[in-house]
């Protein structure tokens, strides 16, 4: 279980109960983005975790709802 500002109690596995969590949706306009400078920070680090990252940025690229600013 997480715990999330927006959507409340996730039940995620390997999360702590009372863990925050932040989520990005691929109808953000601004999530792919977000994404792409994380795996900036991440890169010198973990490069195995990166690569996963760029998978995610794909995934995002190639979802076709529609795209909307956060709300």
């Amino acid at each position: 279980m997480a715990l999330s500002g927006k959507y409340g109690k996730l039940d995620i596995p390997k999360i702590g109960k009372d863990e925050p969590v932040f989520i990005l949706r691929a109808q953000d306009k601004l999530a792919e983005q977000t994404i792409e400078i994380y795996k900036v920070l991440v890169s010198p680090h973990n490069q195995a975790m990166a690569k996963d990252l760029q998978k995610e940025i794909e995934a995002f690229r190639q979802w076709r709802g529609a795209k909307k600013t956060p709300d």
